[in-house]
């Protein structure tokens, strides 16, 4: 996502909502995690902010793998606001400034020398790319891209996008042609776009008009059935994040510009089944850790972990510095780390169990025109059970970084 000045928002308000519902979703079992704070303590080494604390070295050792920039005489902005690994977790999709998706293969990303290295839980040298190469291909849009997610049970074939236009597309990847295309947020930023994963078919996009809206391409015209309309505030503040809880549930949560988070049961939308008050500004970002736990990124520079069972605060996490724009936020669930961006131009990684990073490493910027302040703007983590990980972070001068992580046994 894009930059843009949180520093006035509104004070919370009562909300409003219209529901049409002509299907039913099934409520399954949740479960919950344990944790156990610690404290750790940070110190700078040149651009980098390494951890003194053993507890917090002693699981991860990190390194940066790979580097791809564009053309150094590039003057179109390139900021790049999503970041998605398909369902497959071998593709990789990027979208923002520059009007373009770009798909990777994971084996572009990281060389193949690099991936032996990782398996063996040996250090690797990074790999400095450009995208030209690195790119399988990509595809053209008519807006500036603000949100990207593949939609589940499509095999990595489709690939929705929400757009500062306000409308929301969704791209066929194998033909490289769009194939739905939705404009029903009056031509206002939609922030964000999702899909539920127990009905697949089933989108919800967030946008600057102040709602979010659920729509279902099975049902009314060409754009589809808006199934559900929330608007969480009166004010009309900006929806800035929607997520499904991807753990099989009725749950959607919602990051607003108002200072809340909110959790709706898709089931019963007459008003939220939770609401989380603790963000001094915007809330930009919210993401599921565990079918019991939510994690919301806020411009109070922030990150804040909730017991979605009584609302309650597990802790709040600090050491990156967000006041004004879209950082990016993603969760790796099987080893449960939360990555984030920064505007001091720096990738963090936070365990879900203390409230200080355990890793902080600083992009080195490219030497191009206007991005004399270049910061992180997406994230995302690869959703894979083993003891290694991959976390991609992408900034707003348009370099793409692939850091890789081994446990240390």
């Amino acid at each position: 996502m894009g930059a843009i000045d949180w520093s006035k928002s509104p004070k919370p308000s009562n909300a409003t909502i219209s529901f049409s519902f002509e299907w039913a979703m099934k409520n399954l079992s949740s479960g919950i995690h344990p944790t156990l704070p610690t404290k750790q303590t940070l110190k700078h080494q040149g651009d980098r902010l390494e951890i003194s604390s053993a507890a917090a070295r002693c699981e991860w050792d990190f390194s940066l793998s790979t580097v791809v920039s564009s053309s150094a005489s590039a003057a179109v902005s390139d900021a790049l606001g999503s970041i998605e690994f398909d369902p497959s977790n071998t593709v990789v999709a990027t979208g923002g400034i520059a009007r373009k998706i770009r798909i990777y293969s994971l084996n572009s990303l990281l060389p193949e020398d690099n991936i032996q290295l990782l398996t063996r839980g040996e250090q690797n040298d990074t790999a400095f790319l450009d995208h030209v190469n690195a790119c399988s291909f990509y595809i053209c849009t008519p807006a500036k891209l603000s949100s990207l997610r593949w939609r589940p049970g499509s095999g990595g074939r489709l690939l929705g996008s929400g757009d500062y236009d306000g409308v929301v597309m969704e791209y066929d990847i194998e033909r490289k042609l769009p194939v739905f295309e939705r404009d029903e947020h009056g031509g206002r930023r939609v922030w964000s776009v999702d899909y539920s994963h127990w009905d697949p078919f089933v989108g919800a996009s967030g946008s600057d008009d102040g709602t979010m809206q659920m729509w279902d391409p099975r049902c009314g015209g060409e754009g589809g059935e808006c199934v559900a309309k929330v608007q969480p505030a009166a004010a009309r503040s900006s929806v800035c994040c929607v997520e499904f809880s991807p753990f099989g549930d009725s749950l959607i949560a919602l990051g607003c510009a108002d200072r809340m988070a909110y959790a709706y049961d898709v089931r019963k939308m007459v008003e939220p089944l939770h609401v989380l008050e603790g963000h001094t500004k915007t809330v930009t970002y919210v993401r599921f850790v565990d079918a019991q736990t939510m994690v919301s990124a806020g411009t109070d520079g922030c990150l804040k972990l909730w017991n979605m069972s009584d609302c309650g605060l597990i802790r709040t996490c600090k050491g990156h510095v967000n006041s004004r724009s879209f950082v990016g936020l993603s969760v790796w669930r099987h080893g449960g780390l939360l990555g984030c961006g920064s505007e001091n131009n720096q990738v963090f990684i936070y365990d879900k169990r203390w409230d200080e990073p355990i890793y902080a490493r600083g992009l080195e910027p490219m030497a191009r025109p206007g991005f004399d302040h270049a910061f992180v703007s997406s994230v995302c983590w690869r959703q894979v059970q083993e003891d290694h990980c991959t976390l991609l972070a992408g900034g707003s001068d348009g370099v793409l970084q692939v850091f890789v992580g081994t446990k240390i046994s």
